[in-house]
């Protein structure tokens, strides 16, 4: 949908507020975080619509190229692994800048080392990789592998990037392996 350097360009456009410093701190502007938002709000609805436009070319054209097919899906499948990993670093207890101000309120994900603490240094928090290795997971077995969604958002968030890890890996990966025979 649009040119082909659009995705790319909204993919990129968080990472600017994102690192405008080098940490989140609690005093950063609320703008810099409605923004980030709103950001990965318009990459998910990119890569959801990339999703459905590959698969109704699936389903209403000949394909023959199965490769670029399957290219396709594997860029749809690591779009959704990365920004599923932003929303939770993003929401999780109010998002990075609340955790770097030592505020610890309700938490969205529980970790195994929130659960049991002698897994872990008493400092010890989660960052941005604890997050995408929980959307990595999420999105390979369709289910959380170690955080558990403990609220009603992160619930959500969590089944809406199994919809479309599904959809992409079931519905067309498979018809580009198909079409590769």
């Amino acid at each position: 949908m649009g040119p082909r350097w659009l995705l790319p360009i909204l993919i990129v456009l968080p990472l600017v507020p994102l690192s405008a410093r080098r940490h989140r701190h609690p005093d950063e502007s609320p703008w810099v975080r409605r923004l980030t938002l709103v950001l990965i709000g318009l990459i998910t609805v990119a890569n959801v619509v990339s999703m459905a436009m590959l698969v109704h070319e699936l389903l209403n054209t000949t394909v023959s190229q199965g490769r670029s097919l399957i290219y396709s899906a594997v860029a749809v499948w690591l779009t959704n692994v990365i920004i599923y990993g932003l929303w939770f670093w993003e929401i999780d207890r109010g998002g990075p800048h609340v955790r770097a101000g030592g505020e610890m309120g309700w938490p969205d994900l529980q970790f195994p080392q929130m659960e049991n603490p002698t897994l872990a240094p008493p400092t010890w928090r989660p960052s941005f990789v604890d997050y995408l290795y929980t959307s990595f997971a999420n999105g390979s077995s369709f289910a959380p592998a170690d955080a558990m969604p403990l609220t009603s958002r992160a619930k959500a968030l969590f089944a809406t990037e199994s919809v479309v890890s599904l959809v992409t890996i079931a519905v067309v990966a498979a018809r580009a392996v198909n079409i590769l025979k």
